[in-house]
Formats: structure tokens, sequence, C-alpha cells
């Protein structure tokens, strides 16, 4: 369940842009006024989203809608773009996430990411996933590396199906479970925040259903946020929902409210399959 209640209300962005929103009481994330451009395109027009701690948040929208470029705020991973800028304002646990104090290698640490094709590293199942503890010194010995490992693979839901050759390369593995080595990956790092890219966009359903499923077992402990295609999938596995359409967010609220009861007709119209 999400953790604090949510109240809907509306902002005008732009003469042409209402903003149907939901004001979160004490999120793990926020947003304020955040733009982000690629040299001289603006790609996310005043983005203000309160995200809920321990829950699935779903952003949906067309593709080139901007929710992929928004959930890559998050951890600061446009930084890594030359010529992207980002303005506004992102907080989480009501720390600026664009301090010049703060490190953005911790911050990445405490931000997990998940990426649209699993990408495990050329490296046993093991070294998969004790790489992310042994730079960031989380461990102090080998014991509790081991330990760290085998507890990150049980989360995801792996350790059964690897325990007796976890020192076999990672790449051997099926699809399905490579994404589920990658999410073991990311949880190793110890983060309170795990982003998800379009995490089964290549899985199938079997596999698709396996990771659907660890994800609402794993918001009990992080807060997640997907970035997902798939209606069905953001209806299943999440509490709140995002609809991003030509860089703005449009509507924000409780997903079942977002797809019974839509109050932006672009939120309508897409929902329903006028276009998309």
């Amino acid at each position: 369940m999400v953790k604090g209640s949510l109240t809907m209300d509306q902002q005008v962005v732009s003469p042409e842009t209402t903003t149907i929103r939901s004001v979160v009481e004490n999120p793990k994330i926020t947003s304020k006024d955040v733009c982000v451009f690629y040299g001289d395109k603006q790609a996310l027009f005043d983005v203000n989203i309160d995200i809920p701690r321990f829950a699935v948040t779903s952003l949906i929208g067309p593709s080139g809608c901007g929710k992929s470029t928004y959930l890559r705020c998050i951890n600061r991973m446009n930084d890594t773009i030359p010529i992207a800028r980002v303005t506004g304002e992102i907080k989480i646990d009501n720390q600026d996430i664009h301090d010049p104090d703060l490190d953005v290698v911790e911050l990445r640490a405490r931000v997990g990411m998940v990426f649209q094709k699993p990408n495990p590293f050329p490296k046993s199942i093991f070294e998969n996933v004790a790489y992310g503890p042994r730079i960031h010194g989380l461990v102090k010995g080998k014991t509790d590396l081991e330990e760290l490992v085998a507890t990150s693979l049980e989360r995801a839901g792996l350790w059964g199906e690897v325990k007796d050759r976890i020192h076999e390369p990672g790449t051997g593995l099926s699809g399905g479970q490579q994404q589920r080595l990658c999410i073991a990956r990311a949880i190793a790092t110890k983060p309170d925040i795990i982003l998800m890219d379009e995490p089964c966009s290549a899985l199938d359903p079997i596999a698709t259903a396996k990771v659907e499923e660890l994800m609402m077992e794993l918001c009990e402990n992080y807060t997640i946020v997907i970035v997902t295609h798939s209606m069905a999938q953001a209806q299943r596995v999440s509490q709140t929902t995002a609809f991003f359409h030509i860089g703005y967010m449009v509507e924000y609220g409780d997903t079942k409210q977002i797809f019974e009861d839509p109050q932006d007709k672009r939120t309508q119209d897409y929902i329903f399959g006028r276009f998309g």
C-alpha cells in the first residue's frame, strides 16, 4: 500500500496545458518545475510530481513523451550526456540531489537502476552482485560479502535457481534470470530507490510475470519507479501512475483512478487507445 494519502489538485503550466496531479504526504521523491534540455531542444517541461515511499509508481505515455528522460533525472544519469541540461528541483528525503556537496557516486548507489535489456557483466553470477558492494566499501570481509550476495539474490527471487552455479557466467542465464540478476545487482548496494526503464520489454510472458511479482514484493522495502509502455503492466504492479505526453506530465494519481476515471482528455484518449 502507498504510505501517505493522495489528494487531487490542478496546476496550470501554460494556457494550453493543465496538469492534474496528486499531492503525496511524506513523499520519498519530490520534483518541482523540472525541465530537461538536450542542446536547444526542450524534452521536459515543468514536471511537478511527488513520488510515495514503499510503492511502485508507473510512468506511462507514448514513445518520446519524456518518461525515461524524467526517470534518468532521479539518479542524475542525464549528467552523462554532454548536451543535457536539467533545471528545477528534485529532492530525495528532502535532500536536493543537485546540491554541490552531494556525492553523485553515492547517489547512484542509493538509487539503483535496471535497464530495458538485461545487461549482466561478463563475470560470474557472484561477481555481478559483489561488484557494487565491493567498490562502495559496503562490506568488511569475505564472509560479509558472501552473505550480502546470497541475500541480494534471494530478494531478487534467484537464489534457489543459481546457488549451485554461483561461479558460472551470468551471461549463461536465461533472459528473465539475467534481468533478475540485474535487480539483485541493484539491490546489493543497499539502495532506497530502484528505477526500472522498461524492465520487461525484452522478456517472454513467463519471465515478465516473475519480474512483476518481484516488483510487488520489493516495494515493501524499496521505492520503485518504473517506465512501461504496457498499460496492463502498470495496472498490475503500481499503486500510482503518471501519464506523460510530449514532454509534459499531464496527469498523476492512484493507478485505479488514472485507468478508470482519468480527468484529462489526453489521458482518456491514451488510456482508451485513441492515440499512442
